[in-house]
């Protein structure tokens, strides 16, 4: 099957990249709960799966509205309004669609088999959403932010980093070779052909006549192996592929620069720091460490006050993750 989405001068002059928090939820929703081959993600899933099934996360609304293939609610990945949104703006907008935007959306879950000889669409939260649209959509945003902390919010500054270069790299690309070589190069089913980007062995066709003008290419770490679309009226096209870098993205971290490090932070601040490159609680990292639990929170509120560290809630315990500027002093 291919489809294709023709283009004026006027939608490659539209045609932009954005870094979007609820495609991360969505394609990560689907790796964690759905697919049983989660390469090259299964050191994150192996993190995180026990902690989402305690939370009940994987039943609830993000379970009725994103099947494991084929169409997901496209209310869940509104247009950004502009490169880096944050998940609250995006939240906000969820919040706000428009009851027959839902509606539609449920329908074409409708359409879809869950392989039990039910239909997508049709369960008790479904019936909610078609029924009271607005009061509905506000649970699903909670769940959703409640899913953010636990899932993603502790890895955020690692996958952020992966999608910002894979965004200045492609425009760099665009500036030295032009649009259609980048589009060319997004994925092994995307090709362009004269004017047209076509889209090979897709199962939801990507046309002018679904969407608006331009179009809007999104870099995700969890979407491979595939590339992923959203068409509505009359927002610009959506098109999600799987950004550079991600076959790295969970490797442990060297940490080359350690003594460096602890020559201006110490080395029980240090030594914190370089066990954080997986996200653990104050009792785990005062196992691993060998110091105290008094100890350790003491340092991580040093550490998160320098902005080295972030805390994020996971039950009934609190995950400590290093940031983007940890990354760095780590790894110069």
């Amino acid at each position: 099957m291919e489809s294709g989405l023709s283009f004026s001068a006027a939608d490659l002059a539209q045609t932009r990249f954005a870094v979007s928090p609820m495609w991360e939820v969505v394609t990560s929703y689907r790796v964690l709960v759905r697919q049983p081959d989660t390469a090259p993600h299964r050191r994150w899933v192996a993190q995180v799966r026990p902690r989402i099934a305690r939370a009940g996360l994987d039943r609830g609304w993000l379970d009725a509205l994103v099947p494991g293939n084929g169409y997901l609610a496209d209310f869940l990945n509104p247009t950004p309004a502009g490169p880096f949104p944050t998940l609250e703006a995006e939240l906000d907008a969820i919040r706000r669609t428009p009851a027959e935007q839902v509606r539609n959306d449920l329908d074409m879950l409708g359409r879809e088999d869950t392989g039990d000889g039910e239909r997508r669409g049709a369960g008790a939260r479904s019936r909610v959403l078609r029924e009271a649209p607005e009061a509905a959509l506000r649970k699903v945003a909670d769940e959703i932010e409640a899913y953010w902390e636990i899932a993603l919010a502790p890895y955020w500054a690692r996958i952020q980093k992966v999608l910002e270069a894979d965004v200045f790299h492609r425009a760099r690309q665009v500036a030295e070779h032009g649009s259609a070589r980048v589009l060319s190069e997004l994925h092994e089913t995307v090709r362009w052909d004269d004017g047209t980007l076509r889209l090979v062995r897709r199962h939801c066709a990507l046309s002018r006549d679904q969407a608006g003008s331009g179009l809007l290419l999104i870099p995700s770490v969890f979407a491979w192996p595939r590339v992923l679309t959203r068409s509505v009226h009359p927002d610009p096209p959506q098109l999600a592929y799987p950004a550079r870098g991600i076959g790295t993205l969970w490797e442990p971290r060297t940490a080359a620069a350690t003594d460096a490090v602890a020559a201006v932070l110490g080395r029980s601040r240090t030594l914190l720091l370089t066990e954080l490159d997986t996200p653990s609680s104050t009792t785990r990292l005062a196992t691993h460490c060998g110091l105290s639990a008094a100890g350790v929170s003491q340092h991580l509120i040093a550490l998160r006050n320098a902005g080295l560290v972030t805390a994020h809630r996971s039950g009934r315990s609190v995950l400590y993750a290093r940031t983007a500027v940890a990354d760095q002093l780590l790894n110069p």
